[in-house]
């Protein structure tokens, strides 16, 4: 039998996303709550691991009463930040691969215009090492300067790839 779970004292309804609820409204689904609750909050959190209702869990396990969910709810939105935090290591090598890529210039070259050594630089191709955000504005710099060059150097004819 399904759980129906009631919020009072709280300007919200179960029915609503639970994006909109309070924090007492998501204390009162983790301490009476049922597994379609729980799920409903789990799949939020997954969509958006450091969102404000990710905050919200956070705040609100730290005081429910709510003893056997607790430790799952925890792993979860720990399991769901390790998940995103790969998926954007991912999302920057593979922008990384593309801006070396599209400088058109060799590996060897996109590094050391970036201040960086070559098995660095694969570090940051294979994902292994994420580069800061800095390195990464440089990187995109550099593609465009290169970018820039090979189109000059095609309109004037000449073979030179400095810039």
């Amino acid at each position: 039998m399904a759980v129906d779970l009631l919020f009072r004292n709280v300007d919200a309804d179960v029915a609503d996303p639970v994006e909109c609820w309070p924090v007492e409204a998501i204390a009162t689904a983790l301490e009476r709550g049922g597994l379609r609750h729980w799920s409903r909050i789990v799949k939020a959190i997954s969509d958006d691991p450091w969102g404000p209702l990710a905050r919200d869990v956070e705040q609100a396990l730290g005081y429910v009463q709510a003893y056997g969910v607790r430790p799952g709810l925890t792993r979860a939105l720990q399991r769901a930040r390790e998940t995103r935090e790969q998926e954007e290591k991912r999302a920057v090598a593979h922008e990384f691969r593309e801006l070396v890529e599209e400088s058109g210039l060799t590996a060897a070259e996109f590094a050391t215009r970036i201040g960086t050594s070559g098995s660095r630089l694969s570090t940051y191709l294979s994902g292994k090492v994420t580069p800061s955000a800095t390195l990464l504005l440089r990187a995109r710099s550099v593609r465009d300067r290169a970018q820039r060059a090979a189109i000059s150097q095609a309109k004037e004819g000449h073979g030179d790839s400095r810039y």
